[in-house]
C-alpha cells in the first residue's frame, strides 16, 4: 500500500455543455486582457493624450485583480481546514484546475505582463507607465478560481488536530 496521499477528483471535468465551472473569471481575464492591450497601444500612440486612460483602465484593473486575489485568498485560507491547499495550486492553478482553464488564465496573465512591460518601456515617465499595475488581474483571477473551483487533496486525520 502507498503512502501518498489520494489523488483529487478529476480536474478536467466539464457540464455537458463544455463550459467549465468559474468560466465568468475567465472571460473577465480576457476581457481585462484586452482592455489593457487597447489602452496601452493607444497610450503608447499617444503618451500625452491617452496616457491618462492607460492609467485609469490600470488602476481599475489592478483595483479589480486586489480585491479578487484578497477574496481568493481568505476562501483558501477557510478550505485549508479540510483540504491541503498549495500555494502553486492556489494562485498558479498547478494540478488543481483542468488543463483549459489553467492555460488560458496563464495566457491571459502573460499577455497583461508582456502589454504592460512594453507600454512602460516604450513610455516610462508619463501616465502609461502604470501599466505595470493592471496584470494583478491575471494574478487575482488565478487566485480566485483557484479558490473557488481548485481541486486538493484532503487533509489526513493526523494533520487536522493540529
Amino acid at each position: 500500500m502507498s503512502d501518498s496521499p489520494p489523488s483529487p477528483p478529476a480536474a478536467d471535468a466539464t457540464d455537458p455543455d463544455g463550459v467549465h465551472e468559474g468560466a465568468g473569471l475567465v472571460q473577465l481575464s480576457f476581457v481585462g486582457t484586452g482592455a489593457l492591450v487597447v489602452a496601452a497601444v493607444v497610450g503608447v500612440a499617444s503618451p500625452d493624450g491617452a496616457g491618462v486612460l492607460t492609467a485609469w483602465v490600470s488602476g481599475v484593473l489592478f483595483a479589480i485583480g486586489v480585491v479578487l486575489f484578497l477574496w481568493g485568498y481568505a476562501v483558501g485560507v477557510v478550505r485549508s481546514r479540510e483540504e491541503q491547499i498549495t500555494l502553486g495550486g492556489l494562485f498558479f492553478l498547478s494540478g488543481t484546475a483542468p488543463k483549459v482553464v489553467r492555460f488560458r488564465l496563464r495566457v491571459a496573465f502573460a499577455v497583461q505582463v508582456v502589454a504592460a512591460v512594453v507600454a512602460a518601456s516604450v513610455r516610462p515617465y508619463t501616465a502609461v507607465a502604470f501599466a505595470v499595475l493592471a496584470p494583478m488581474l491575471g494574478l487575482g483571477a488565478m487566485a480566485m478560481w483557484g479558490a473557488r473551483h481548485g481541486t486538493f487533496h484532503p487533509k489526513d486525520d493526523a494533520g487536522r488536530g493540529r
